[in-house]
């Protein structure tokens, strides 16, 4: 069977005596094995990186620019065979699975600009004869902790922009689909990074807890489930460490009379149910304001539910595929159960869906509920399946106190034809990224990504300037070239008069 090793110091490396399952969400048959390092496979990760460090900060930003260029088009090229592999290990749609890898491309090639993106400021003659200039520079070896939903995105906008600003780096990828983080680093390495400046370790907490524990670790970035980002983030804290933790989301879609509901219809099923809802960005509540709105959506969005079609995820026709194990399966049917006992109208029910031919296989068909409350704990919580949920609203006034009030704050969107109403909302409302007639406010990679409350730890939002400013620190120098004799020495602190 298929053995998935880390990678460290440019090459393949063994370390580590215990193993975890990888998957094949389609047949639900184990397909690999991944070796799960330990505090010492760390050590050799973080050697490697330390050690690439000085070159690698030296070399000028214009070379590692030309490093992330080769690396994107490194990618593109093998664009199929990451797809492939990490559609197998995934779940998610070949087409979804080029998303997610050009996501993460689309940063890279905002880190291809680093040569601009680090300069300082300057001051000349901020007092006599003295001048002020500032300096961004890399921390050192830093690290990232990803999920299983973006294998690709995420890695990417982690390393890409940490790497350009000269930092090295150790990358724990989620141990359920580990092969396409490997891959990358080796095509980090063949675009010209040198040995140690990209290095991938797998694990579960042990790894997780040597990483944020590592004397020799600056800064860490991590998403994942809320609980476990409040951990990172309060642990790598304690120990020194810059630490930014993205955590869960449940996005509402508030869905104004005035919308366009063909349009609304479309995208609720877009980015309700594609990539199967595990998407910390998918939109999983619909708040239907006003009366009959709600009964509007429904007419509409069932002959759309009914047109999805679940499948493999390597079969093109495929609208989604299976979830990524059983027991993320188990976990998204559990609420399902919850919404019913909960008194929630189960309106189309996903449970039990079985693909012929792959009946083992992890698939969970589109849910949608209606009469969602607020004091339900399936709304409270984040479920990450192909679950979509109606809350039904009397006013706008309702509907900006479903999410400001909730306690995740990732992404929020609203459909009306109302600029007025939409600028309020946009205003007013209690979340880090709003879209307007937009259901997945994911924004472009010269933004910046981050949600607020439980959705996001730390103070510096992932990748755009925002990035930049999270991968380095701030030198700033003031200077003065003295004429002839520079005078008695002054106890008196200096003055820019």
């Amino acid at each position: 069977m298929r053995e998935i090793i880390h990678f460290i110091g440019g090459k393949a490396m063994d370390h580590g005596s215990r193993q975890g399952d990888v998957f094949d969400p389609n047949t639900g048959a184990v397909q690999a094995k991944v070796q799960f390092g330990m505090a010492a496979t760390v050590d050799a990760a973080v050697e490697a990186a330390a050690a690439a460090f000085p070159e690698w900060s030296a070399t000028n930003p214009q070379r590692r620019a030309r490093v992330m260029f080769a690396f994107k088009a490194l990618v593109e090229k093998n664009m199929d065979e990451l797809a492939l592999m990490l559609s197998k290990e995934h779940g998610k749609v070949i087409a979804d699975s080029k998303g997610d890898i050009q996501r993460g491309l689309d940063v890279i090639e905002f880190a291809c600009g680093v040569p601009h993106l680090l300069k300082g400021e300057y001051t000349e003659g901020a007092g006599p004869g003295i001048d002020i200039y500032s300096m961004k520079q890399a921390l050192g070896v830093c690290a990232g902790i990803t999920p299983f939903n973006f294998p690709a995105m995420i890695p990417m906008w982690m390393f890409g922009v940490a790497i350009a600003c000269g930092n090295t780096f150790v990358l724990k990828p989620s141990e359920r689909d580990p092969s396409v983080p490997v891959r990358l680093a080796e095509l980090m390495l063949e675009a010209g990074a040198p040995p140690g400046v990209l290095n991938v370790v797998h694990g579960d907490k042990e790894v997780v807890d040597a990483i944020l524990t590592h004397p020799e670790i600056k800064a860490v970035s991590f998403v994942g489930s809320s609980d476990i980002a409040q951990y990172v983030y309060t642990t790598g804290g304690a120990h020194g460490k810059r630490v930014q933790a993205m955590g869960g989301a449940k996005n509402h879609g508030i869905i104004m009379p005035d919308a366009d509901f063909d349009q609304v219809t479309k995208d609720l099923v877009g980015s309700a149910f594609g990539s199967a809802g595990e998407r910390c960005m998918a939109l999983p509540v619909a708040v239907a304001v006003g009366k009959g709105t709600a009964e509007q959506l429904i007419e509409r969005l069932l002959p759309e539910i009914e047109r999805i079609r679940v499948g493999i995820s390597t079969d093109p026709d495929s609208v989604y595929g299976p979830v990524v194990n059983a027991a993320h399966k188990a976990r998204v049917e559990n609420y399902i159960d919850m919404g019913v006992k909960e008194g929630a109208k189960l309106v189309v029910d996903g449970r039990g869906f079985k693909l012929q031919g792959y009946e083992d296989g992890f698939f969970i068909g589109p849910t949608l509920f209606d009469h969602v409350k607020p004091t339900m704990k399936s709304y409270q919580e984040e479920i990450f399946g192909p679950v979509l949920q109606i809350v039904r609203a009397e006013s706008l006034e309702d509907a900006i106190e479903l999410p400001t009030k909730h306690q995740y704050g990732n992404g929020v969107a609203i459909f009306t034809r109302n600029g007025r109403t939409a600028r309020e909302f946009a205003s007013r409302v209690n979340v880090g990224m709003v879209g307007i007639n937009v259901p997945i406010p994911v924004p472009v990679a010269y933004h910046t990504f981050g949600g607020w409350k439980r959705s996001a730890f730390g103070d510096v939002n992932q990748h755009g300037p925002e990035g930049v400013r999270f991968w380095t620190k701030i030198k700033t120098v003031t200077a003065r070239w003295p004429e002839g004799d520079v005078g008695d020495q002054s106890f008196v602190i200096p003055t820019m008069r």
